[in-house]
Parts: structure tokens; sequence; C-alpha cells
């Protein structure tokens, strides 16, 4: 009896491995404080290691650092915020590329376009915010001066970037603070990602300036939000979009070299260009001839693309889509456009971005190594005590980092149950065995025997 309680409490504490002291994430929570997220374009992860930055480890140090986060493929910059607060991948919410072309309506977009059509088919979080009857505020990212699902954020501003951190920083933190119906905000950041396009991340001098700068806007927010009251009252996430790979003269993919002009168009170039053949008869021709264009260039046909690149179920892909290898660039002619770039393999370290989180939900000096960018939009909607919308997003790879979750790690657990199995097996076995050579008392009377079960013998109870 005694072995198999044991057995059975071994289980139930591998069964254990997350144990949830709050409400479920697909209910609704009861939310107290608001939130805060803030991303600075291009902050690839591994810029934390090699490079100094002050006030952002006096962020983690009260806080959450998490290493690097696995963005959504392309890895470029309107795909991957709107993802962030979505939870979708690109394929799912729409927003595919910095350019594209919509077949159905014959629409084109581009980094300018104002038309909120391109962002319908998702719902962001402000809206959901809105929906919930709360107030939303916005500083710059993409999409939140947009009416999408007829709704802008509550409070925003039309992009410019022109407008300064500080400024940015300025409006929100007077909207948190002297509305208490906003319970999200947002806000946008060009850097590093600007200084990282035009000298490429192995510039040392000039990444260390573009850091030094956004470390210190980072002071700033911690600075402003303490004098408003706010700091240790909000929640906050600090993350970006995506990394930054360095390119080179050296390492360029001419398609001009390969095919004629007059056989294709080009809906969006490097270095994930899309493809559309001039003539529907000859796809295959196309493609045969981009397919051998280059060693550091793979051609997909539209419905061979991997699935772990989620980049294929939405009529907004082209039929052929062409992806460089880290750090080659994709022209038709000419010479290199920029000296770093993003939009590659999204499973490349260059293209990974970090995260830091602070505020009363969050844990204190918590670390992880990592987990998927779309799984910040189910951990929002709990923070925030919203319903999350279907999603691509995992709630339970993030809960550890609250302090209302309690959390084994997954690999330790289990190899703590199988230990205790085969202590308890090893046991087992050395009593049946020591049991099976003992001396055999007199038995006046042999047809009086116990049950042979291990299990209900009396003297284990």
């Amino acid at each position: 009896m005694l072995i198999r309680r044991l057995l059975w409490l071994s289980v139930c504490c591998g069964l254990a491995v997350c144990e949830h002291n709050g409400n479920d994430t697909d209910g609704e929570t009861t939310a107290t404080h608001p939130l805060l997220l803030v991303s600075f374009d291009g902050f690839r992860a591994d810029y934390l290691k090699m490079y100094s930055f002050p006030h952002l480890q006096n962020f983690f140090s009260d806080g959450v650092r998490v290493d690097h986060l696995t963005n959504v493929f392309t890895t470029k910059t309107f795909p991957n915020h709107y993802s962030l607060v979505t939870g979708l991948y690109a394929e799912s919410h729409g927003i595919l590329a910095s350019r594209m072309y919509d077949p159905q309506t014959n629409k084109t977009f581009t980094i300018g376009s104002d038309d909120p059509y391109w962002w319908d088919e998702a719902t962001p979080i402000w809206v959901s915010v809105q929906n919930s009857g709360y107030k939303s505020a916005a500083a710059m990212w993409p999409g939140s001066d947009l009416k999408i699902q007829n709704h802008t954020a509550t409070h925003f501003f039309h992009y410019n970037p022109k407008v300064t951190f500080k400024e940015r920083l300025g409006n929100l933190t007077s909207w948190l603070k002297n509305d208490p119906e906003v319970r999200f905000a947002a806000l946008y950041w060009e850097e590093p990602d600007r200084t990282g396009h035009m000298y490429g991340p192995d510039n040392t001098a000039e990444m260390s300036k573009a850091l030094r700068e956004v470390d210190d806007n980072i002071g700033l927010l911690m600075e402003q939000l303490q004098q408003a009251g706010l700091w240790g009252r909000i929640n906050i996430i600090l993350t970006s979009d995506h990394g930054m790979a360095q390119c080179s003269q050296e390492r360029l993919i001419k398609l001009d070299s390969c095919i004629s002009r007059t056989e294709y168009l080009v809906v969006d170039l490097t270095p994930v260009a899309a493809i559309i053949p001039q003539n529907s008869t000859a796809v295959s021709r196309v493609f045969s001839l981009l397919n051998k264009c280059h060693p550091h260039m793979k051609a997909y046909m539209k419905a061979d693309i991997p699935e772990r690149l989620h980049y294929k179920h939405n009529d907004r892909i082209q039929p052929i889509i062409l992806v460089a290898d880290e750090g080659w660039t994709i022209i038709q002619n000419g010479s290199l456009p920029r000296l770093g770039d993003h939009g590659y393999d999204n499973s490349l370290p260059s293209m990974h971005p970090f995260l830091a989180a602070h505020g009363p939900a969050f844990r204190k000096g918590y670390h992880l190594s990592g987990f998927n960018s779309i799984d910040i939009y189910p951990l929002m909607c709990h923070l925030l005590g919203i319903p999350a919308l279907p999603n691509n997003g995992s709630f339970v790879k993030v809960r550890c980092m609250l302090v209302n979750e309690t959390c084994a790690d997954l690999a330790v657990t289990v190899g703590v149950v199988i230990g205790v199995l085969i202590v308890l097996t090893t046991l087992t076995c050395l009593f049946r065995l020591m049991k099976g050579r003992g001396p055999s008392p007199s038995r006046p009377f042999a047809r009086l025997q116990l049950q042979d079960d291990d299990d209900d013998d009396p003297l284990l109870d």
C-alpha cells in the first residue's frame, strides 16, 4: 500500500510541472495595473552581451530578463509589430512585409500607406482593450493611428519620426497618469534600427553610440515614471521586433544576371523577395531560372514554403518567394542599398530581439532564456484582464515570469520523477528478494496463508 501511494505521489509531482495560483488566461482576471509596451526597433538580442547598458541592467535587476525571442517571418518591422499586439503569425494577420500586393483588390501597400484595409484581418490589443470598456494610448506604434476594426487607439500620434523619444514618452506618461481609464499604452522608437541599417551592426563605434542613447532613453523612462508616481504601479514590457545582420558589397545576388525583368514583377525585394511572373503560363520557367540563380538564395513556390515559417496561407503571399542567406542582399542590379539589414529566416540568432519586464505582476531578478514573440500577446491579455482573441501564442510558455505563478523546470521535474521511480523499483525488488530468502516459520495449519500481494500486506500500512 505504501509503495502504491509513493508511486502515485511521484506521478502527481511530475504532472504538476506548472502550478497556477491565479486565474486562467482563457477567462478574465482582475486587472489593477495598466500596461506599457515599449519597442526599440532593431534591438538585436546579443547586443546585451556586446555592449554596456547600466539603466537597462537596473531595470533587469528588479524585474525579468529574457535573453532572446524567436520572432515571426519575415523579420521585418511591420509584420513583427503587428504580431506582438495580435499574437498571430504574419500569414494570419495579413501584414506580411514592408511592401505587399493584394490580388483581390489590386492594391499595393508601402510603409507610408494609410489604408486600414491592410490591417483589418486581425484585431490589435488596443482595440480589444477598448471593446472591454477601457482606453488605450499609443505613440507611433505601427497601425495605432489607423481605424482598424473602426478604432484607432483612444489617444495616439500620427507617425512623425521627428517627434523625440522624450516627447512620445511625456505624452504617454501624462495619459497614463491623468486618465485612470487608460489600461494599455504602446511606445515605438526607431533606434537602434536606423543606425544598424546605415552603418551595419559590426560597426561597434556607431552601434555603441546608438545603444548608449537607447539605454539613456530607458533611464529617462524609469525616471519619468517615478516622477509621475507610476513606477512600481504599472507593468512594463520592453522588447523589439527583430535584430540586424551585416551586409556587404561582396554579398550581392543580382537577379538581372539570371532572368530578364520582362518575365516578372517585383513586389518586395530583399532579403525576402516576392515575385509575380508576368505570364501565368510561365510560372515554372520563372521559378526554374530563379531557383538556379545563386547558391545563397533559396526560391520557393508558394505551396512549398516550409510550414515552420508560417508564411504561405494568405492571398497576399506571391506565387514565388526568394529568401537570401544571412548577410546576403537580393537586388536586380547596382550596388548595396544598406550595410545592415533584417528580414531573414527567423531561426537565425541575429534576427532575434530581447525582452525585459518590470512591475507588480512580474518576478524580481528573474531570468529566462527565451520564448516566441507571439507569446507576449496572451501574456498581455492576462495582465489586462481581457479575453484573448484566437492567436498562435501560448500563455503557458510565459506564465513563469509572473509572481502569481509557481513553475518548475520540466526537465528537472521529469528527472526527479524518473529517479523516484527507479529508487522505488529497486526497493521493491530488494524487499521481495529478502522476503523470498527468509526462513520459513513452522506452520501447523499450512492451509491458512496470506495473499502474496505486497501492496495489500498489512505490514506495509
